[in-house]
């Protein structure tokens, strides 16, 4: 049953959308942003990287799989507010367990529906992502002046280090499938449980730490590999988990690191960071893998950066030897992955975990346990050099 009761959403350079409630209702607040996928919402809404932010899909109709416990990407929806066009009245498929209203009625998720989404993305495309506000209920009777207000006191995205909400608050594991191969310490900046997975069928032990973990405990665990996960907010915000990196690093520690992950390398190498007008969300994003030539079609979300030239082979800033951009984006040309030459380290934008699709670039994780394997074949090679790359 669609709901007739009314809801609006404010952004705040004052423009208005009037729409019906869906989900939960109240106020919420939250940075407006879109994302692209035609498929894969239960996904898009619990993967912790959405933090903070009032999703609208650009898609016009969603709902019509309902939600399962299975596709979860986490124990909840992250998102700050939900914003589509058409909710569908019923659910209509095998692997439903419930409509998708209800899971956002559950977990306190305030939408809208009934607006017209593409009037809002392109409005958003011309002037950026900003900050936005949902109202219903009690709230939808504010006055305008009000609802602006209260957007306009929201927080803003950049500055903002969103890592200690989304983080484990206690250390876990995910065991190895099959063959045991090594151990990955997983810093969980807002980690989806694919990402898990994929590791731990690749023959690793995933240790799933807090962002809170230290350089000493991570030796501790005497890990093969370090992998930084994707999450929320601003990189500039998370220096100690750079300042982590570096350290891990220099200790001649493998590393892979995703969407967050690359943006924390990237300031790890010395490279700065920037927020991009509206940002890369959804599941059909192309990119180009220069080291193969091969374009892929990738799923992303990420509202910020990493500024580093696109051409050719640099000196890493920080002194972690040679540099290159791997990965660009075939949209805007933003730098998608990072490649270092002298130590065992790479980074991708994106989420080669694929969920909810596609998936080519899955061969990151062979990538990934290759350079790990690699590594443990010829560890006497990489303790002779160590010392160039302190």
């Amino acid at each position: 049953m669609i709901s007739t009761e009314p809801a609006v959403l404010v952004l705040e350079d004052g423009r208005r959308y009037e729409g019906r409630a869906y989900g939960a209702r109240g106020r919420t607040l939250g940075e407006a942003v879109f994302a692209t996928g035609m498929t894969g919402y239960q996904e898009t809404l619990t993967d912790p990287s959405y933090a903070g932010q009032i999703v609208m899909q650009t898609a016009p109709h969603i709902g019509n799989t309902g939600v399962n416990d299975t596709d979860k990407e986490s124990s909840k929806i992250w998102v700050a507010g939900y914003v589509v066009r058409d909710p569908s009245r019923v659910v209509s498929n095998f692997r439903a367990q419930r409509s998708l209203d209800d899971d956002l009625a559950t977990d306190g998720v305030v939408g809208i529906s009934g607006i017209d989404t593409r009037a809002v993305t392109r409005h958003i495309r011309s002037f950026g992502a900003m900050r936005a506000g949902i109202f219903s209920g009690a709230d939808y009777e504010l006055s305008q002046t009000e609802q602006l207000g209260a957007v306009r006191s929201g927080a803003e995205m950049a500055g903002r280090k969103l890592s200690e909400v989304v983080s484990t608050p206690e250390r876990y594991q995910v065991p190895a499938v099959g063959e045991r191969i090594g151990s990955v310490a997983v810093l969980d900046l807002g980690v989806k449980t694919s990402t898990l997975n994929y590791l731990a069928e690749r023959g690793f032990d995933v240790e799933v730490l807090p962002e809170s973990v230290t350089a000493d405990e991570v030796r501790a665990l005497e890990p093969d590999a370090l992998f930084y996960s994707n999450g929320p907010g601003d990189p500039e915000a998370s220096e100690s988990h750079v300042e982590l990196l570096q350290d891990v690093l220099r200790g001649g520690t493998p590393y892979f690191g995703i969407c967050f992950g690359n943006q924390l390398l990237g300031r790890a190498l010395g490279f700065g960071t920037y927020k991009l007008p509206f940002g890369h969300r959804g599941i059909n994003q192309p990119v180009l893998d220069r080291t193969t030539g091969r374009v892929e079609i990738t799923s992303q979300n990420h509202g910020f950066a990493v500024d580093a030239p696109r051409e050719g082979v640099v000196d890493s800033p920080a002194g972690f030897g040679r540099v290159e951009v791997s990965h660009v984006s075939l949209n805007d040309d933003v730098v998608e992955g990072i490649r270092c030459l002298d130590i065992d380290a790479f980074s991708v934008q994106y989420h080669p975990e694929a969920a909810a699709g596609p998936h080519d670039s899955m061969y990151l994780f062979d990538r990934f346990r290759d350079m790990i394997l690699a590594k443990k074949a010829a560890p006497e090679i990489d303790a002779s050099s160590e010392g160039d790359h302190q």
